[in-house]
């Protein structure tokens, strides 16, 4: 394949290969039924080696997603001189609980309690065997304490000072909202955001922006929308657009966010080679919709509505 020109802002993340079940259509038809530990981290080292041959640079993980860290680790093990090529992202304050079940009734649980933060630094740091670059409070909403904990943000400032990348990652419909407050915290540890946008969610925009302008690394997740902006969707309007200009809808949806000015880093959820090298091949389009934007409400009703397959 060609290699995009983007494909420096381009990243890998690991949520879909790191555990056997996650929200995105499409799914049962990429993964075999049978989702071992041992199929999954193999299938993540071969994306893993795909995507750095092909330019990859910033690959992320998180303790929430399964062994994704674990399986990182053991490829920087068997891949000598890759971890001084890249940057590395995780996050915490989700454990994984799912119990490697595709029908668990609970995959992840949400606590950014300083107490967790000190059991999940030293698990990130094993699982990966090195120290990531960038470390992100996962998914930081209106009702997590995390953005006015004195005893958290202390220790997160401790971390900033030992030269970890500090920050938050984003959902829901009060993304703007979160992103401004991290942007407002006196003493401010936080210098990194990871946030949805996609040509359906753009709520966040402005916020981010501030955030870039302020100097943060901004890095946006979901820019397929969990598969809607695949061939696994429903979305022919779009799928048409992208055929004109020469892309599949994939590699345009996540084209659009390369076209936006205030990010860094668009991340790849692919779980097959060719959906990676779809992704890869993303460029900035020759024009960016204006048409399919959804109300944030309904675009995380929506969301919440997928199921873990």
């Amino acid at each position: 394949m060609d290699t995009s020109p983007w494909v420096h802002c381009l990243g890998l993340g690991l949520a879909a290969v790191g555990r056997p079940a996650y929200i995105t259509l499409g799914r049962d038809e990429d993964l075999a039924a049978a989702r071992s530990v041992e199929e999954l981290e193999a299938r993540s080292h071969q994306l893993l080696d795909r995507a750095f041959d092909l330019g990859v640079r910033y690959l992320d993980a998180a303790r929430s997603y399964g062994y994704a860290e674990r399986f990182l680790g053991s490829w920087l093990a068997a891949r000598p001189g890759a971890r001084e090529q890249l940057t590395i992202g995780s996050k915490w304050g989700y454990e994984y609980v799912g119990e490697w079940t595709l029908d668990a009734p609970l995959h992840e649980r949400k606590d950014h309690s300083p107490t967790v933060f000190d059991r999940q630094w030293p698990e990130t740091l094993e699982a990966l065997g090195t120290t990531p670059d960038v470390y992100l409070v996962h998914s930081v909403t209106p009702d997590s304490p995390a953005l006015g904990d004195d005893e958290l943000l202390d220790r997160l400032r401790a971390l900033a000072a030992g030269g970890v990348r500090v920050g938050i990652s984003t959902s829901g419909p009060e993304q703007f909202a979160v992103v401004q407050q991290a942007l407002a915290v006196p003493d401010n540890p936080f210098s990194a955001v990871q946030s949805t946008w996609n040509l359906l969610e753009r709520s966040v925009g402005a916020a981010l922006a501030e955030a870039h302008d302020a100097g943060w690394l901004v890095v946006v997740k979901e820019g397929v929308a969990n598969g809607r902006l695949t061939a696994h969707g429903a979305e022919p309007g779009l799928a048409q657009m992208a055929a004109l200009d020469g892309q599949t809808l994939d590699a345009f949806a996540l084209g659009a966010v390369l076209a936006q000015p205030f990010v860094d880093v668009v991340l790849s959820g692919a779980v097959t080679l060719p959906q990676l090298e779809q992704n890869l091949a993303a460029r900035p389009p020759a024009a960016v919709p204006e048409g399919v934007v959804e109300a944030p409400a309904a675009y995380w009703a929506t969301r919440s509505a997928l199921s873990w397959g």
